[in-house]
């Protein structure tokens, strides 16, 4: 299949452009953020009444926000190419050319929501539920920006559906971001779905979260074998594992104790609004 001719720029005025890229990203802070207040205000979800009020969720965008972005870019610079970026520190703030961390920007939330839990007296294991409920959306949208951009494409193939992508050479390649979209955002938001409003998940406060954190280190790691490993890594031991696969595994793993562990443990009082 040739590749779709979509500009990554929607709109360019002089310097002033706008890309596909940076809307995903406000497409899924915004519709993630709806979704957030959805789950707030739905008290029949929590052990008793939800923790969080509209004034909550309002601030903890901007705090989400700063951690998916800045997490995000300092975990790509570090996880997948710090060589380059030592030798040219200026390139770390250019994020609309693309480069960003699922693993790092995980981290950077973490740590938003620690400090905004800390700051609002909220429960962090409250936070984190509705911030995983609602991560699947961005991914989403981040995952068709890949694609847009024409980056993070999959390995050579045959299949009928293999795409040939404009800067990965004349061989198709599995649309490996598409893929990506399909399992970390449209199947696992269906899970967490089902989790939260028919499995009253959010009443064991920090299941949600070790779901999501095991469903994307398992969706991640499936991908990473139709995925082109990053060029300036490639293969890591043995020739098969790749720094997806070594940054997914483990959280597969750690998702799966998480679930487990707080879905063994009575929920926690609920702040009264």
């Amino acid at each position: 299949m040739p590749f779709p001719h979509i500009d990554p720029v929607l709109i360019e005025i002089g310097p002033f452009a706008i890309r596909w890229y940076a809307l995903a990203y406000i497409a899924g802070l915004i519709l993630g953020w709806r979704y957030v207040i959805m789950l707030a205000e739905a008290d029949r979800l929590w052990p008793k009444k939800s923790p969080l009020t509209r004034n909550d969720v309002d601030d903890m965008l901007l705090w989400v926000a700063l951690g998916v972005i800045l997490g995000g870019r300092l975990g790509y610079v570090v996880f997948y190419n710090p060589g380059h970026y030592l030798w040219h520190p200026l390139e770390v703030l250019y994020v609309w050319q693309g480069g960003m961390s699922f693993h790092g920007g995980a981290a950077g939330v973490l740590a938003a929501m620690f400090l905004f839990s800390r700051a609002r007296k909220l429960p962090l294991t409250s936070l984190m539920d509705v911030t995983s409920a609602a991560a699947t959306i961005g991914l989403f949208f981040g995952r068709i920006a890949n694609f847009i951009n024409s980056e993070l494409w999959g390995r050579v193939t045959d299949v009928p559906w293999g795409v040939v992508f404009p800067n990965g050479g004349p061989l198709p390649r599995h649309p490996s971001q598409l893929y990506e979209a399909a399992l970390e955002g449209i199947l696992l938001f269906a899970i967490l779905w089902f989790l939260v409003w028919r499995l009253g998940a959010l009443k064991k406060p920090g299941v949600v979260t070790g779901a999501f954190i095991c469903g994307y280190g398992i969706a991640r790691t499936f991908v990473e074998f139709f995925r082109e490993p990053d060029a300036q890594i490639g293969y890591l031991a043995g020739g098969w594992l790749t720094m997806g696969m070594a940054l997914s595994i483990p959280m597969a793993l750690a998702g799966a104790a998480l679930m487990w562990v707080f879905a063994n443990r009575a929920a926690g009082p609920a702040r009264t609004k």
